[in-house]
């Protein structure tokens, strides 16, 4: 089991490799187009500079301007607090609508990973517009789990075997009957963000405790979920319940 994992977080390394591509487009920048895909179906990119000893990553305002443009703005205060959250989880900065990190050559890559995770996540805010969701699918969740009268943590990152953070929306500690529980909150279930959320498991997993269980909740409410998209979590040992039958998950979750 441990080789077979071990070649698929390799695979997965080879593959973002290879689809990476990296492009000098003025005197002090550089263009990295990522194979990570925004909801627009497009290639994410970053831009690049020396800074000082370091260097500066940042979007160029794309993801906060698009955000913007398709009619999703984060002036109220509940969506500037949770781009602040999602920003602060991933150690972003926001300046003049452009997600900024700055990095050193030995931690580079890891911060590399954290502005696309950012910038995914931020994306992902899209969803907040009005008609693409009624409120907040991981508010949904944590209401749902406060009235089951179901323990957790909620918001808890774990630093997986390649060394790359990857954040998760709760955590229930194991119990006498149960071991420990993680919980990811799908609001918009597709082939791309369950191969994310398979990727984020499998890198994680090995760091957790062995009988450590990751459950995925799929928002089914306003779509139907490609079956595709349920059997690959399953295939690589997730747990996914449609967020309509979340009920049968209640017993399990609460032991």
């Amino acid at each position: 089991m441990k080789e077979e994992i071990d070649r698929m977080v390799s695979g997965y390394f080879r593959w973002l490799k290879d689809k990476t591509q990296i492009k000098q487009i003025k005197q002090d920048w550089v263009e990295i187009t990522t194979p990570h895909l925004d909801r627009h179906n497009d290639c994410l990119q970053i831009y690049v500079r020396r800074k000082g000893n370091g260097f500066e990553l940042t979007d160029d305002g794309y993801i906060i301007n698009d955000l913007f443009s398709s009619g999703c703005p984060l002036d109220s205060p509940k969506r500037q607090e949770m781009l602040k959250t999602t920003l602060a989880g991933f150690g972003i900065q926001l300046k003049e609508n452009q997600l900024i990190a700055h990095a050193t050559s030995d931690n580079f890559s890891l911060k590399k990973h954290n502005i696309t995770q950012a910038m995914l996540a931020v994306n992902d805010l899209f969803y907040l517009a009005s008609p693409y969701v009624a409120s907040l699918f991981v508010e949904d969740v944590t209401n749902w789990l406060e009235l089951s009268e179901i323990r957790y943590t909620p918001k808890v990152k774990f630093t997986g075997k390649s060394g790359y953070d990857h954040m998760f929306d709760f955590v229930i500690p194991k119990s006498k009957k149960q071991p420990e529980r993680i919980i990811q909150a799908v609001a918009n279930p597709k082939k791309d963000t369950a191969e994310a959320l398979v990727f984020k498991w499998l890198d994680t997993k090995e760091t957790r405790a062995e009988n450590s269980i990751l459950f995925a909740f799929l928002s089914d409410g306003n779509t139907i979920i490609s079956q595709s998209v349920i059997d690959a979590l399953k295939n690589y040992d997730l747990y996914p319940i449609l967020w309509s039958q979340r009920e049968e998950s209640r017993e399990l979750l609460a032991a």
